[in-house]
């Protein structure tokens, strides 16, 4: 366990192993404050010398943009053991531009120093579920999943795929993402599976002798021959077993476009398999998603759309001390009229 930080005595003791595995903040050490900025630190040193370390004041959080709320959960398992009380909106709520979106009372002392670790939780997590959210809309009744993990460093994949489905998703592939979110992990197999084994058709019917019946026959089909052909190829020896294919053709081959969806889907409904899903992945965004709904594709895979997302920036502002109103220049003294707030602390 971490000691707590509270003074900049604590700040200079504090060891950082010099074999540490992983450069990424544990809970321990966020909770200790270890991720926050120095001058908040320098703050508790100035109250404390001033006499103020016990001053109670009334915080808020607003947004720049409107987005989706995502990170309110980890903000208040932040704030749950201070003496503070919370209102908030709630997680996977819509906001608008400057909106506030959250607000703490109690001593400034108590929680001054989550700031930083609060700001950054929100801003990220809203950027990401906003994303989630505009690809949602823009599939209608489409499945969309996320596999946006493999950009983004491993310690916050987690917290991005569930803000994906906070946004509105419906499944991701990281593991504990979806553990995260009480759901189970979507995905089937890359092309590495189909690279090692040899051959597409080899891998499919491996898969469907081994892997749990519920688990969804969706075969990639862009490894090593034409897409329609290697997609009318699994077809013809699955049959009613196969429920769908995926297609990820690369840039260099020109990737997945209507008019290859349109293809492959035309194929298999002459041949009669019109009970087979069609799968689109591979730098799939706003512009190029609405097109291949379009020509016929039923299910998304959306990776660096959603994990590129710009952090939505929230900023906290002091607008009460000891039940005094104040603010800083250009900003409204006092408390906001915030109606949708709800008390969760």
């Amino acid at each position: 366990m971490v000691k707590k930080l509270r003074s900049l005595d604590d700040v200079k003791h504090l060891q950082v192993a010099k074999d540490r595995a992983m450069h990424s903040a544990n809970h321990d050490e966020i909770i200790a404050g270890a991720t926050t900025d120095i001058y908040f630190i320098r703050t508790l040193e100035i109250l404390r010398a001033a006499g103020k370390n016990d001053t109670e004041v009334t915080a808020e959080i607003f947004t720049s943009n409107a987005g989706v709320l995502c990170g309110i959960e980890e903000a208040l398992n932040l704030l749950k053991n201070t003496n503070v009380q919370v209102w908030a909106l709630k997680e996977g709520a819509e906001f608008a531009q400057k909106e506030t979106i959250l607000r703490i009372k109690g001593r400034y002392s108590d929680f001054g120093i989550y700031e930083t670790a609060i700001l950054g939780m929100l801003a990220s997590a809203s950027g990401w579920a906003t994303a989630a959210r505009r690809c949602k809309q823009l599939a209608g009744d489409r499945s969309v999943f996320c596999f946006g993990a493999r950009h983004v460093h491993p310690a916050v994949a987690p917290v991005m795929e569930r803000a994906a489905i906070v946004g509105g998703v419906d499944g991701c592939s990281c593991i504990l993402g979806a553990k995260l979110a009480g759901q189970q992990p979507t995905g089937t197999v890359p092309h590495a599976v189909m690279l090692v084994v040899g051959d597409t058709l080899e891998v499919a019917e491996l898969y469907h002798s081994i892997m749990p019946p519920d688990d969804p026959r969706v075969i990639l089909v862009d490894t090593f021959k034409d897409e329609a052909e290697e997609a009318l190829r699994l077809a013809t020896a699955l049959r009613e077993n196969l429920h769908g294919i995926r297609l990820d053709t690369p840039g260099e081959r020109g990737g997945v476009t209507p008019g290859l969806v349109r293809e492959v889907r035309a194929r298999l409904d002459q041949a009669g398999f019109t009970h087979v899903k069609l799968f689109a992945s591979g730098g799939i965004d706003e512009i190029r998603l609405p097109a291949l709904s379009d020509a016929g594709i039923d299910a998304f895979g959306v990776g660096s759309f959603i994990s590129r997302a710009s952090a939505i920036d929230m900023t906290m502002d002091i607008k009460e001390v000891a039940g005094v109103s104040i603010a800083k220049r250009g900003r409204i003294p006092g408390i906001t009229n915030a109606p949708r707030l709800e008390k969760i602390l």
